[in-house]
């Protein structure tokens, strides 16, 4: 029988400490990218900033964060561990490009870091989201983000693709596919057409180490992600992107 209830909230800051705290950990380059100034105003798709006290300088700058995640607890962690003139709300990025409030050209500086390859998953909206992120831009506004890269865990998306596949077919499992791991040309292209100028681009190759919350999934794949040294380490590829609004 259909229902109108809203999912359990399952978010949990201890699980994401657990299983992903390397996260923000490892943001330091796309944040120094960032370079945020006190008289900025930074709109961040994915609440990273409330994750990592690296990203909020001091005296902190007005933000807006935006996370699609329908969870209480997700966004009452954020606003606890944030400035008072930080503001969250949940949005999916998708339709950024149809949320006024956001498309007055007020922000000096949009960023994302471990997000946007979720958000772009969707081939149809990939290229609204930009355009989206281009109008929040007040003229001349610095966008940067991080996600992951072409080849990204790919020891671990071949083999859940595997698997997967052995239960519904290989077309639908590459359509259930969570992520979408692009190139510097994709990215390039795609930032051009909405009106951007690439400053940045790279292709960074950076094994990390497991987590905790992490250990089931590699388990599979000892042989080929186990280290001598002990721990798991997953072949992580990050994009990350430097552009400016013309």
């Amino acid at each position: 029988m259909a229902t109108d209830a809203p999912a359990a909230d399952n978010w949990s800051s201890t699980a994401y400490q657990n299983a992903a705290a390397f996260v923000p950990k490892l943001a330091t380059k796309v944040v120094q990218w960032l370079d945020i100034q006190p008289t900025d105003k930074v709109l961040d798709i994915g609440c990273v900033m409330a994750s990592s006290p690296t990203t909020s300088p001091n005296p902190s700058p007005p933000a807006a964060s935006r996370d699609s995640s329908p969870r209480a607890s997700m966004i009452s962690t954020a606003t606890a561990a944030a400035p008072a003139n930080t503001t969250y709300a949940v949005l999916d990025a998708r339709s950024l490009s149809s949320t006024p409030s956001l498309q007055t050209g007020a922000f000096t500086k949009v960023f994302s870091n471990a997000a946007l390859h979720w958000i772009l998953r969707d081939e149809a909206s990939r290229v609204d989201v930009f355009r989206g992120a281009h109008a929040a831009h007040a003229p001349g506004g610095t966008l940067v983000f991080e996600m992951g890269g072409q080849g990204n865990v790919a020891e671990m998306e071949s083999t859940l693709l595997a698997v997967v596949a052995r239960r519904i077919g290989i077309k639908r499992a590459r359509e259930v596919d969570p992520w979408f791991f692009p190139d510097e040309r994709w990215v390039r292209n795609v930032l051009g057409e909405v009106g951007f100028a690439v400053e940045d681009v790279e292709l960074e190759y950076r094994p990390t180490k497991c987590e905790e919350g992490a250990g089931e999934v590699v388990e599979a794949l000892e042989t080929v992600v186990g280290s001598a040294a002990g721990g798991y380490y997953l072949g992580y590829v990050r994009l990350r992107v430097k552009a400016r609004k013309i």
